[in-house]
């Protein structure tokens, strides 16, 4: 069976809600992060050297990353669900989309978390230089790009009911987290496209069951 080594606040969330949509069987086992650090516990190292989730075990096999996560499960347990048809415009789209989530779109919402708190983590007569700089970094770089990224959202999906196309697939689990964290941090939930997307899929009872599993979660 499939064990999913689950942290809570993170992007193994999808996995979960993946492996729902299937009707897979799993296992869910929970790790919390460090209340003062936010990081992972050091358990999670002895499952993959790194130390992050999700990470998940398939018997002797450890698979991480989210990506790679979704698709293994979807090769070898999926038998032709939630992927287009090899060969059309829908799976390149799915491809592109499946990747896009880690590989651009979640690098500035990751800079927008880091820079907010910057200024709550720094020593006290240092308070208000960081804060400065960090506001700076938002206003000229963070912020614009999230933008970009948040009206790209928005306008593809005004050309089709979900990113690859007008079935849902995998690669929307995979873009909810970015558009989630986006409607947290980057104002993305005001987007009318971005905001039917989240609604569509919040709705959906795999969805629902994947946060029985896995617990409420938090994206600011």
């Amino acid at each position: 069976m499939i064990v999913v080594h689950h942290l809570n606040n993170s992007r193994s969330q999808r996995v979960l809600w993946l492996l729902e949509e299937l009707g897979v069987p799993y296992e869910v086992k929970r790790y919390e992060r460090d209340a003062n650090t936010i990081l992972a516990p050091p358990e999670l190292k002895a499952i993959h050297p790194l130390g992050k989730s999700p990470v998940i075990t398939d018997g002797d096999k450890v698979i991480a990353e989210t990506g790679a996560i979704v698709e293994y499960i979807v090769e070898t347990y999926g038998q032709g669900r939630l992927v287009p048809a090899a060969g059309s415009a829908e799976r390149l789209r799915y491809t592109y989309w499946l990747h896009y989530a880690e590989g651009s779109a979640m690098t500035p919402l990751l800079l927008k978390l880091v820079f907010t708190a910057l200024p709550n983590r720094a020593p006290g007569l240092m308070k208000g230089l960081v804060r400065s700089i960090a506001n700076k970094a938002q206003g000229s770089f963070i912020d614009p790009q999230i933008k970009l990224h948040v009206d790209y959202w928005d306008a593809e999906l005004a050309k089709s009911a979900w990113f690859a196309g007008g079935a849902f697939t995998a690669a929307d689990i995979m873009m909810s987290f970015p558009l989630e964290a986006g409607a947290a941090r980057g104002g993305a939930g005001s987007r009318p496209h971005v905001k039917a997307f989240l609604e569509k899929i919040h709705a959906r009872p795999a969805y629902q069951r994947a946060l029985e599993r896995g617990g409420p979660y938090a994206y600011a």
